[in-house]
């Protein structure tokens, strides 16, 4: 039908939708045994393990409070910020949230980057 359904469809087909709500980096929630002493083994999950933080970002100036796993928290200290790291970061591990912080970051740094070239272009007007 449109464009852009197909992958809006793919989001919303994961198993674990609110990982689309935060800065999950691609985990979900896990299944296995519990095993006690006597060995009847009953069906449990494992949920990521879930911050809610506030995170500045250079390029929209600001704090950015967001809901990440401790993984995302690692990599984003690892790539020197939340703006490094929603840019290099796949979107698929990004989910919507770090999809909207993306293009929020990319239009900042566009705005930024066009102020500064019209404010050191010449002028063209002739002095007295």
């Amino acid at each position: 039908m449109f464009p852009s359904f197909p992958s809006l469809a793919a989001a919303l087909s994961q198993p674990f939708k609110r990982a689309q709500l935060g800065l999950f980096h691609g985990k979900t929630k896990q299944y296995g045994n519990s095993v006690p002493f006597s060995k009847n083994k009953t069906r449990r999950s494992w949920l990521p393990n879930i911050q809610s933080k506030r995170l500045f970002s250079d390029a929209l100036g600001q704090m950015v409070r967001v809901k990440l796993s401790t993984r995302a928290l690692k990599t984003i200290r690892k790539c020197g910020g939340i703006d490094q790291y929603v840019l290099g970061t796949k979107s698929d591990l990004l989910g919507w949230e770090g999809m909207r912080l993306r293009v929020a970051v990319r239009e900042a740094q566009e705005r930024r980057a066009s102020e500064a070239s019209a404010s050191s272009s010449p002028h063209t007007h002739a002095s007295p």
